[in-house]
């Protein structure tokens, strides 16, 4: 059995685009504060959508494997408030939360965009899959805003 020696990361040239270095990668994140009062499952989730784009400095296509990590947050906190979420998809998640009035329309418009976008990436009807920071930390600081004003509202 041959053992693959893989090398230390090294910068991903497309980095040199948005920043000169990797310490300012946490400026772009640094807004990102992962709020109290949720599910654990859903702060675990944005911690590490959020060290995914930092890591997009090294890979890249990490920045948009963090907006589709974002949104798991987001469904997990919508499965948390909306009484018998049970498996239901996202979007029905979505309509159900608008409706409720769990989530306002502003939010349920993000979150479906989101989730159009997710699914277009997951499905295959996206070739290239690496989209730009300047793309990804606004979905991903979206996903975090929701998240943050799901729990801060009370439980339904």
């Amino acid at each position: 059995m041959t053992t693959q020696r893989l090398p230390f990361p090294v910068p991903d040239d497309r980095a040199h685009d948005f920043v000169t270095c990797y310490a300012d990668m946490h400026g772009l994140v640094e807004g990102l504060v992962v709020p109290d009062g949720g599910p654990e499952a859903a702060a675990t989730v944005l911690r590490t959508a959020r060290e995914l784009l930092r890591q997009s400095y090294y890979c890249f296509e990490f920045s948009t494997v963090a907006v589709m990590h974002s949104l798991i947050a987001v469904e997990i906190v919508l499965r948390d408030r909306i009484p018998d979420a049970g498996k239901k998809p996202l979007q029905q998640l979505i309509k159900q939360g608008a409706d409720a009035g769990i989530l306002t329309a502003r939010q349920a418009e993000y979150l479906d965009d989101g989730r159009k976008i997710r699914n277009r990436l997951v499905h295959g009807h996206t070739a290239h899959a690496a989209m730009p920071p300047a793309m990804s930390v606004p979905m991903v600081t979206t996903s975090f805003t929701i998240v943050s004003e799901l729990c801060a509202a009370p439980a339904g």
